[in-house]
C-alpha cells in the first residue's frame, strides 16, 4: 500500500464503489459512501493524485465485436540479453491484439494474453509476427475454451485487513 497516503474506512468504501461503477458522479458516490459531493470530489482527487485510481474507461465486449478467440501465448527468447528483451518489449507494445504481457519466472520468459477474431488471425500472429522476430526462440499458444472468471477488481478487503 502507498505509505504516504493513509486510507481510512471512507476511502476504502469510495474505492469499492468506484470499482463497482467508475462512472458515478460525486453526488451518487456520496450517497453510497455517506459523504457530501464536495468531500467525495476532494477524496477522489487525492486518490487519483496518489495514483490509486489510474483512470476510467469503457469496458468493451470482445465477442460482439468479432474478437472470438482468447489465447495465452508463452514466449521464450532466443538469447537473454537486455537488447533482446528490449526488442521483444518494443514488438509487444505495437501489437494491438496483445491485451496484457508479463515477464515471467520459470521456463517461459513472457506470457501474453491476446484476443483475435479467428484461428487464421491467431496463426498470423504466431507464425508471421512472433516466430519470425529475431528476439524469439519459441512460442506456445493455449486457446481459452471457457472463461471461469473475469475481473479487474482488486481485493480491497485484504488490503484493509493488512493495514
Amino acid at each position: 500500500m502507498h505509505d504516504m497516503l493513509h486510507l481510512d474506512e471512507l476511502d476504502f468504501r469510495l474505492l469499492a464503489a468506484l470499482q463497482d461503477e467508475g462512472r458515478l458522479t460525486n453526488q451518487q458516490l456520496g450517497a453510497r459512501v455517506g459523504l457530501s459531493p464536495s468531500q467525495c470530489s476532494r477524496r477522489r482527487g487525492a486518490l487519483e493524485a496518489a495514483g490509486l485510481i489510474r483512470g476510467y474507461r469503457a469496458e468493451l465486449a470482445a465477442e460482439p465485436l468479432g474478437l472470438r478467440i482468447l489465447v495465452f501465448v508463452q514466449v521464450t527468447l532466443a538469447t537473454h540479453s537486455g537488447d533482446n528483451a528490449r526488442r521483444f518489449r518494443d514488438l509487444v507494445a505495437r501489437l494491438d491484439e496483445v491485451q496484457e504481457a508479463y515477464a515471467m519466472t520459470g521456463d517461459t520468459d513472457y506470457l501474453l494474453k491476446a484476443v483475435v477474431p479467428d484461428l487464421r488471425e491467431l496463426s498470423a500472429l504466431v507464425n508471421d509476427v512472433l516466430l519470425p522476430h529475431a528476439s524469439v526462440a519459441r512460442v506456445r499458444s493455449s486457446i481459452v475454451l471457457d472463461r471461469l472468471k473475469e475481473s479487474a477488481r482488486l481485493p480491497l478487503e485484504a488490503v484493509r485487513r493488512g493495514r
